[in-house]
Protein backbone atom coordinates (compact mmCIF):
# COMPACT_ATOMS: atom_id res chain seq x y z
CA UNK A 1 0.00 0.00 0.00
CA UNK A 2 0.74 3.75 -0.91
CA UNK A 3 1.01 5.26 3.00
CA UNK A 4 1.74 8.53 1.44
CA UNK A 5 -1.11 8.51 -0.44
CA UNK A 6 -2.84 7.15 1.90
CA UNK A 7 -2.13 10.09 4.45
CA UNK A 8 -3.53 12.84 1.30
CA UNK A 9 -6.40 10.72 1.46
CA UNK A 10 -6.59 11.65 5.47
CA UNK A 11 -6.41 15.31 4.98
CA UNK A 12 -9.50 15.11 2.67
CA UNK A 13 -11.19 12.50 4.78
CA UNK A 14 -10.83 14.40 7.57
CA UNK A 15 -12.55 18.10 6.08
CA UNK A 16 -15.24 15.71 4.84
CA UNK A 17 -16.10 15.57 8.35
CA UNK A 18 -15.91 18.66 9.59
CA UNK A 19 -11.97 18.63 10.79
CA UNK A 20 -10.42 22.19 9.90
CA UNK A 21 -6.58 20.30 10.37
CA UNK A 22 -5.15 16.70 10.70
CA UNK A 23 -1.45 16.06 11.43
CA UNK A 24 -0.04 12.28 11.81
CA UNK A 25 2.49 12.76 14.80
CA UNK A 26 5.47 9.98 15.83
CA UNK A 27 5.54 9.09 19.95
CA UNK A 28 8.59 10.57 20.69
CA UNK A 29 7.25 13.07 23.20
CA UNK A 30 10.25 14.85 24.15
CA UNK A 31 10.57 17.11 26.95
CA UNK A 32 6.50 17.07 27.68
CA UNK A 33 6.95 13.86 30.04
CA UNK A 34 9.24 15.50 32.01
CA UNK A 35 7.39 18.48 32.42
CA UNK A 36 4.35 16.62 33.63
CA UNK A 37 5.95 14.30 35.96
CA UNK A 38 7.82 17.60 37.60
CA UNK A 39 4.19 19.62 37.57
CA UNK A 40 2.48 16.72 39.63
CA UNK A 41 5.55 16.60 41.85
CA UNK A 42 4.93 20.33 42.63
CA UNK A 43 0.97 19.58 43.49
CA UNK A 44 0.02 22.11 40.81
CA UNK A 45 -2.71 19.76 39.78
CA UNK A 46 -4.66 20.14 42.49
CA UNK A 47 -7.06 17.91 43.25
CA UNK A 48 -7.15 15.83 40.06
CA UNK A 49 -5.63 12.90 41.39
CA UNK A 50 -6.42 10.82 38.21
CA UNK A 51 -3.98 12.36 36.61
CA UNK A 52 -1.10 11.20 38.95
CA UNK A 53 -2.91 7.26 38.66
CA UNK A 54 -2.49 7.56 34.84
CA UNK A 55 0.92 10.31 34.06
CA UNK A 56 3.22 6.69 33.12
CA UNK A 57 -0.15 6.21 30.05
CA UNK A 58 0.10 10.13 29.19
CA UNK A 59 4.20 9.94 28.84
CA UNK A 60 4.24 6.91 26.59
CA UNK A 61 1.31 6.48 24.30
CA UNK A 62 2.09 2.66 23.55
CA UNK A 63 1.61 2.28 27.24
CA UNK A 64 -2.13 3.02 27.08
CA UNK A 65 -1.93 0.97 23.73
CA UNK A 66 0.77 -1.02 23.03
CA UNK A 67 0.35 -1.74 19.44
CA UNK A 68 0.40 2.06 18.09
CA UNK A 69 3.11 3.29 15.75
CA UNK A 70 1.57 6.87 14.94
CA UNK A 71 -1.20 9.28 16.42
CA UNK A 72 -3.22 11.08 14.21
CA UNK A 73 -4.23 14.14 15.70
CA UNK A 74 -7.69 16.31 14.69
CA UNK A 75 -8.72 20.14 14.79
CA UNK A 76 -12.10 20.80 15.14
CA UNK A 77 -12.91 24.54 15.43
CA UNK A 78 -15.50 25.88 18.17
CA UNK A 79 -15.78 29.49 18.30
CA UNK A 80 -19.09 30.61 18.33
CA UNK A 81 -20.25 33.13 15.28
CA UNK A 82 -21.09 36.58 16.15
CA UNK A 83 -20.43 36.48 19.87
CA UNK A 84 -19.00 38.85 22.09
CA UNK A 85 -17.32 37.63 25.26
CA UNK A 86 -15.91 40.95 26.09
CA UNK A 87 -19.44 42.59 26.21
CA UNK A 88 -20.26 39.70 28.86
CA UNK A 89 -17.21 40.19 31.03
CA UNK A 90 -17.97 43.81 31.34
CA UNK A 91 -21.57 43.01 32.60
CA UNK A 92 -21.02 41.74 35.89
CA UNK A 93 -24.64 41.31 36.60
CA UNK A 94 -24.36 38.58 33.60
CA UNK A 95 -23.27 35.45 33.68
CA UNK A 96 -19.51 34.18 31.87
CA UNK A 97 -19.19 30.74 30.53
CA UNK A 98 -16.24 29.55 28.71
CA UNK A 99 -16.98 29.71 24.95
CA UNK A 100 -15.84 26.01 24.76
CA UNK A 101 -19.21 25.04 27.22
CA UNK A 102 -22.07 27.60 25.48
CA UNK A 103 -23.14 24.64 22.70
CA UNK A 104 -23.46 20.64 23.01
CA UNK A 105 -20.62 18.71 24.67
CA UNK A 106 -17.57 18.23 22.53
CA UNK A 107 -16.88 15.07 23.56
CA UNK A 108 -20.52 13.72 22.14
CA UNK A 109 -18.83 15.60 18.35
CA UNK A 110 -15.86 14.71 17.93
CA UNK A 111 -15.32 11.33 19.12
CA UNK A 112 -17.82 9.98 16.88
CA UNK A 113 -16.21 11.73 13.89
CA UNK A 114 -12.97 10.17 15.11
CA UNK A 115 -14.70 6.72 14.88
CA UNK A 116 -15.99 7.17 11.71
CA UNK A 117 -12.11 8.70 10.33
CA UNK A 118 -10.92 5.39 11.93
CA UNK A 119 -13.67 3.31 9.94
CA UNK A 120 -12.63 5.01 6.75
CA UNK A 121 -9.08 3.93 7.03
CA UNK A 122 -9.55 0.45 8.39
CA UNK A 123 -11.84 0.04 5.28
CA UNK A 124 -9.20 1.28 3.26
CA UNK A 125 -5.76 0.03 4.54
CA UNK A 126 -6.67 -2.38 7.66
CA UNK A 127 -4.85 -1.75 10.74
CA UNK A 128 -5.99 -1.23 14.19
CA UNK A 129 -7.27 2.11 15.57
CA UNK A 130 -8.22 3.87 19.13
CA UNK A 131 -10.12 7.23 19.16
CA UNK A 132 -10.09 9.79 21.91
CA UNK A 133 -11.31 13.51 22.77
CA UNK A 134 -9.98 14.12 26.19
CA UNK A 135 -11.54 10.46 27.11
CA UNK A 136 -8.33 8.95 28.29
CA UNK A 137 -4.98 9.49 29.40
CA UNK A 138 -3.01 11.31 26.10
CA UNK A 139 -0.93 14.05 26.48
CA UNK A 140 -2.76 15.67 23.36
CA UNK A 141 -0.93 19.15 23.04
CA UNK A 142 2.39 17.62 23.08
CA UNK A 143 0.94 15.35 20.09
CA UNK A 144 -0.23 18.04 18.41
CA UNK A 145 2.85 19.84 18.53
CA UNK A 146 4.53 16.75 17.08
CA UNK A 147 2.12 16.74 14.45
CA UNK A 148 2.58 20.44 12.83
CA UNK A 149 -0.78 21.41 14.36
CA UNK A 150 1.14 24.36 16.12
CA UNK A 151 3.09 24.95 19.13
CA UNK A 152 2.44 24.87 23.13
CA UNK A 153 2.38 28.57 24.20
CA UNK A 154 3.00 30.64 27.31
CA UNK A 155 -0.67 29.74 28.31
CA UNK A 156 0.04 25.93 28.07
CA UNK A 157 -2.94 25.96 25.53
CA UNK A 158 -1.68 25.19 21.59
CA UNK A 159 -1.33 27.96 19.23
CA UNK A 160 -1.53 27.97 15.94
CA UNK A 161 -0.61 30.36 13.42
CA UNK A 162 -3.61 29.76 11.19
CA UNK A 163 -6.88 29.70 13.89
CA UNK A 164 -5.72 30.85 17.36
CA UNK A 165 -6.67 28.46 20.29
CA UNK A 166 -10.76 28.04 19.89
CA UNK A 167 -10.47 24.92 19.03
CA UNK A 168 -11.06 21.28 20.22
CA UNK A 169 -8.12 18.19 19.88
CA UNK A 170 -8.90 14.68 19.66
CA UNK A 171 -6.30 11.74 18.58
CA UNK A 172 -6.50 8.31 16.43
CA UNK A 173 -3.66 5.89 17.84
CA UNK A 174 -3.17 3.09 14.80
CA UNK A 175 -0.51 0.87 14.04
CA UNK A 176 -0.01 1.78 10.39
CA UNK A 177 3.41 3.25 10.04
CA UNK A 178 1.61 6.49 8.52
CA UNK A 179 4.51 9.04 7.31
CA UNK A 180 4.77 11.69 10.00
CA UNK A 181 4.33 15.70 9.51
CA UNK A 182 6.76 17.76 10.11
CA UNK A 183 6.86 18.37 14.08
CA UNK A 184 6.41 22.50 15.06
CA UNK A 185 10.01 23.04 16.40
CA UNK A 186 9.65 27.18 17.12
CA UNK A 187 7.32 28.65 19.38
CA UNK A 188 5.90 32.31 18.11
CA UNK A 189 5.00 33.86 20.98
CA UNK A 190 8.10 35.68 21.34
CA UNK A 191 8.18 38.58 24.15
CA UNK A 192 4.19 38.60 23.97
CA UNK A 193 3.09 37.94 28.02
CA UNK A 194 -0.44 39.64 27.88
CA UNK A 195 -1.95 35.93 28.71
CA UNK A 196 0.43 35.54 31.99
CA UNK A 197 -0.79 39.20 32.48
CA UNK A 198 -3.92 39.15 32.40
CA UNK A 199 -4.82 36.18 34.28
CA UNK A 200 -7.15 37.43 37.00
CA UNK A 201 -6.15 35.17 40.21
CA UNK A 202 -2.54 35.08 38.60
CA UNK A 203 -2.35 31.45 38.09
CA UNK A 204 0.56 31.62 35.91
CA UNK A 205 4.06 30.69 37.88
CA UNK A 206 5.64 31.64 34.02
CA UNK A 207 5.46 30.74 30.61
CA UNK A 208 4.32 27.22 30.09
CA UNK A 209 3.75 27.43 34.26
CA UNK A 210 0.37 26.83 35.46
CA UNK A 211 -0.75 26.16 38.98
CA UNK A 212 -3.93 24.80 38.53
CA UNK A 213 -5.14 25.82 41.85
CA UNK A 214 -5.43 28.78 41.16
CA UNK A 215 -6.90 28.33 37.87
CA UNK A 216 -10.59 29.93 37.31
CA UNK A 217 -11.35 26.36 35.06
CA UNK A 218 -10.25 24.60 37.41
CA UNK A 219 -11.70 26.18 40.13
CA UNK A 220 -15.34 26.12 38.39
CA UNK A 221 -15.25 22.81 37.04
CA UNK A 222 -12.95 20.49 38.29
CA UNK A 223 -12.70 21.50 41.90
CA UNK A 224 -15.38 20.31 44.06
CA UNK A 225 -14.83 21.26 47.12
CA UNK A 226 -14.93 25.54 48.58
CA UNK A 227 -13.01 27.65 46.39
CA UNK A 228 -10.55 29.66 48.15
CA UNK A 229 -11.94 33.05 49.66
CA UNK A 230 -9.06 35.10 48.27
CA UNK A 231 -9.72 33.66 44.68
CA UNK A 232 -13.18 34.34 44.89
CA UNK A 233 -13.47 38.20 44.02
CA UNK A 234 -10.80 38.06 41.18
CA UNK A 235 -13.32 35.48 39.80
CA UNK A 236 -15.67 37.85 38.81
CA UNK A 237 -18.60 37.02 36.85
CA UNK A 238 -16.66 34.02 35.22
CA UNK A 239 -19.44 31.02 36.32
CA UNK A 240 -17.46 27.89 34.29
CA UNK A 241 -14.15 28.09 33.05
CA UNK A 242 -12.61 31.42 32.09
CA UNK A 243 -11.31 32.20 28.47
CA UNK A 244 -9.07 35.22 29.52
CA UNK A 245 -5.16 33.83 28.44
CA UNK A 246 -7.51 33.57 25.25
CA UNK A 247 -9.17 36.42 24.60
CA UNK A 248 -5.99 38.37 25.00
CA UNK A 249 -4.22 36.26 22.70
CA UNK A 250 -2.84 38.18 19.39
CA UNK A 251 -3.09 34.77 17.52
CA UNK A 252 -6.75 34.26 18.08
CA UNK A 253 -7.16 37.40 15.33
CA UNK A 254 -7.01 34.17 13.01
CA UNK A 255 -9.56 32.42 15.11
CA UNK A 256 -12.27 30.78 12.79
CA UNK A 257 -16.04 30.90 13.90
CA UNK A 258 -17.42 27.32 13.86
CA UNK A 259 -19.83 26.01 10.95
CA UNK A 260 -20.80 23.94 13.69
CA UNK A 261 -24.21 24.34 14.66
CA UNK A 262 -23.66 21.83 17.59
CA UNK A 263 -21.50 24.71 19.13
CA UNK A 264 -24.10 27.34 19.00
CA UNK A 265 -24.90 28.61 22.51
CA UNK A 266 -28.17 27.12 23.53
CA UNK A 267 -30.77 28.43 26.40
CA UNK A 268 -29.27 31.95 25.64
CA UNK A 269 -26.09 30.79 28.08
CA UNK A 270 -23.56 33.09 26.45
CA UNK A 271 -25.10 35.94 28.41
CA UNK A 272 -27.09 34.94 30.78
CA UNK A 273 -28.70 36.73 34.12
CA UNK A 274 -26.87 35.11 36.83
CA UNK A 275 -29.92 35.88 38.90
CA UNK A 276 -32.20 34.26 37.12
CA UNK A 277 -29.34 31.54 36.50
CA UNK A 278 -29.24 31.06 40.28
CA UNK A 279 -33.11 30.35 40.84
CA UNK A 280 -32.71 27.41 38.69
CA UNK A 281 -33.92 24.73 40.14
CA UNK A 282 -32.13 21.29 39.91
CA UNK A 283 -34.43 19.92 37.63
CA UNK A 284 -33.82 22.91 35.21
CA UNK A 285 -30.15 22.63 35.74
CA UNK A 286 -29.91 18.96 34.32
CA UNK A 287 -32.84 20.09 31.32
CA UNK A 288 -31.30 22.92 30.56
CA UNK A 289 -27.47 21.18 30.33
CA UNK A 290 -28.46 18.57 28.84
CA UNK A 291 -25.70 17.38 26.40
CA UNK A 292 -23.32 20.30 27.64
CA UNK A 293 -19.96 20.01 29.10
CA UNK A 294 -21.68 21.75 31.98
CA UNK A 295 -22.83 19.33 33.57
CA UNK A 296 -19.31 18.48 34.79
CA UNK A 297 -19.49 21.15 37.77
CA UNK A 298 -22.66 19.56 39.03
CA UNK A 299 -25.64 20.83 40.47
CA UNK A 300 -23.88 22.42 43.54
CA UNK A 301 -20.84 22.95 41.41
CA UNK A 302 -23.01 25.55 39.74
CA UNK A 303 -24.34 27.24 42.64
CA UNK A 304 -21.46 27.62 44.42
CA UNK A 305 -19.98 29.02 41.30
CA UNK A 306 -23.07 31.36 40.77
CA UNK A 307 -22.83 32.59 44.55
CA UNK A 308 -19.04 33.91 43.99
CA UNK A 309 -20.74 35.57 41.03
CA UNK A 310 -23.49 37.27 42.83
CA UNK A 311 -21.37 38.23 45.62
CA UNK A 312 -19.12 39.69 42.94
CA UNK A 313 -21.48 41.94 41.21
CA UNK A 314 -22.95 45.68 42.11
CA UNK A 315 -24.54 46.06 45.26
CA UNK A 316 -27.96 45.22 44.40
CA UNK A 317 -31.59 44.66 46.65
CA UNK A 318 -32.64 42.18 44.12
CA UNK A 319 -29.38 39.83 44.04
CA UNK A 320 -29.88 39.55 48.46
CA UNK A 321 -33.47 38.46 47.85
CA UNK A 322 -32.11 36.09 45.56
CA UNK A 323 -29.83 34.65 48.00
CA UNK A 324 -31.53 34.99 50.45
CA UNK A 325 -34.17 32.92 49.30
CA UNK A 326 -32.11 30.08 48.54
CA UNK A 327 -30.43 29.83 51.69
CA UNK A 328 -32.41 27.37 53.52
CA UNK A 329 -32.29 23.76 52.36
CA UNK A 330 -28.92 24.50 50.68
CA UNK A 331 -25.66 22.00 51.56
CA UNK A 332 -23.05 23.30 53.25
CA UNK A 333 -20.80 23.80 50.59
CA UNK A 334 -23.60 26.08 49.21
CA UNK A 335 -24.27 27.85 52.17
CA UNK A 336 -21.13 29.23 52.47
CA UNK A 337 -20.84 30.82 49.41
CA UNK A 338 -23.98 32.25 49.15
CA UNK A 339 -23.49 34.00 52.92
CA UNK A 340 -20.12 35.18 51.85
CA UNK A 341 -21.59 36.77 48.88
CA UNK A 342 -24.79 37.91 50.85
CA UNK A 343 -22.30 39.79 52.95
CA UNK A 344 -20.56 41.45 50.10
CA UNK A 345 -23.77 42.67 49.31
CA UNK A 346 -25.18 43.71 52.39
CA UNK A 347 -22.10 45.61 52.89
CA UNK A 348 -22.36 47.32 49.63
CA UNK A 349 -25.61 48.37 50.12
CA UNK A 350 -24.48 49.52 53.49
CA UNK A 351 -22.28 52.19 51.87
CA UNK A 352 -19.18 50.11 51.70
CA UNK A 353 -16.71 50.53 48.81
CA UNK A 354 -17.86 48.11 46.67
CA UNK A 355 -14.56 45.85 45.51
CA UNK A 356 -14.86 43.62 42.68
CA UNK A 357 -11.19 42.73 42.78
CA UNK A 358 -9.45 42.07 39.50
CA UNK A 359 -12.71 40.30 38.33
CA UNK A 360 -13.98 43.80 37.66
CA UNK A 361 -11.69 43.93 34.56
CA UNK A 362 -12.71 46.27 31.65
CA UNK A 363 -12.25 44.71 28.31
CA UNK A 364 -11.12 46.16 25.34
CA UNK A 365 -11.46 44.75 21.51
CA UNK A 366 -7.68 45.96 19.93
CA UNK A 367 -7.88 47.29 15.97
CA UNK A 368 -7.44 44.31 13.00
CA UNK A 369 -9.85 42.00 14.75
CA UNK A 370 -7.58 41.58 17.44
CA UNK A 371 -8.63 41.03 21.03
CA UNK A 372 -7.44 42.11 24.38
CA UNK A 373 -8.47 42.60 28.32
CA UNK A 374 -7.01 45.50 29.75
CA UNK A 375 -7.13 45.65 33.41
CA UNK A 376 -8.73 49.06 35.55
Amino acid sequence: MDLHALRQELDAWAAELGFAAVGVADLELGEHPGHLRRWLAAGRHGTMDWMVRHADKRAAPERLEPWTLRVIVARLDYLPPEDEPLRVLEQPEQAYVSRYALGRDYHRIVRPRLARLARRLEAAAGGRYRAFTDSAPVLEKALAERAGLGWIGKNTLLLSREAGSFFFLGEIFTDLPLPVDAPTETEHCGSCRACLDVCPTDAFLGPRELDARRCIAYLTIEHRGAIPEELRAPMGNRVFGCDDCQLVCPWNKFARPSAEDDFRPRHGLEAADLVELFQWSEETFLARTEGSAIRRAGYDGWLRNLAVALGNAPPSRRIVQALEARRPGLSELVAEHVDWALARQRAGLAGAPYDAGSGGASAAATSAGGRRIVRR
